[in-house]
């Protein structure tokens, strides 16, 4: 394969997938790998484009096959990567990005261990709940679940190369463009 592969995790809210978006918007060789979820599309969100949208039982059936690089239960749902996408993407010399949650991570690293993981943190848990709640995409219940797993989500940054405090967005959309070039 000739392409590289690099991992950005997180918690919910950290910043991911706006970095992400503002990375693949300045990077044309780099692809995004779109995920697989049971989760239903939230506004805006469209099926192949920001995720493909599976019934359990379908997930289900593509896990019990093997065709997921990686899986994981998050927030009550599951989510997965197709290994054959990120294969097809490697071997026709694309980089590919991969945004996915620290279990995920873990997965992708043990069969890939030349993948670049970059884990990105919240300043604060402060700017971390203020940030969920301001979105307006989540209730409180589910913000507050949000919470509740940041702390252990964080606590696996360590298990990156890379850890970026997203405290201000362009200083980290630097910091990621050293890490990515």
């Amino acid at each position: 394969m000739s392409g590289r592969l690099f991992i950005v995790s997180g918690p919910s809210g950290a910043g991911k997938s706006s970095l992400c978006a503002a990375l693949l918007a300045e990077c044309p060789s780099l692809n995004l790998s779109i995920s697989c979820t049971t989760r239903k599309p939230r506004p805006g969100e469209v099926d192949g484009r920001e995720y493909h949208f599976l019934a359990v039982s379908d997930f289900e059936v593509q896990r019990e096959q093997g065709d997921f690089l990686e899986w994981a239960s998050v927030h009550g749902n599951l989510y997965g990567t197709r290994q054959r996408d990120v294969e097809a993407q490697l071997q026709h010399d694309h980089d590919v990005l991969l945004e996915i949650d620290w279990q995920g991570a873990r997965q992708v690293a043990e069969k890939m261990p030349d993948a670049i993981r970059v884990f990105i943190l919240p300043p604060s848990l402060v700017e971390l709940r203020r940030r969920l709640s301001g979105r307006g995409q989540d209730d409180e219940v589910t913000v507050n679940r949000r919470m509740a797993a940041a702390e252990m989500e964080m606590s696996h940054a360590g298990e990156a190369a890379y850890q970026v405090v997203n405290d201000d967005f362009a200083t980290t959309l630097a910091a990621l463009r050293t890490i990515f070039s």
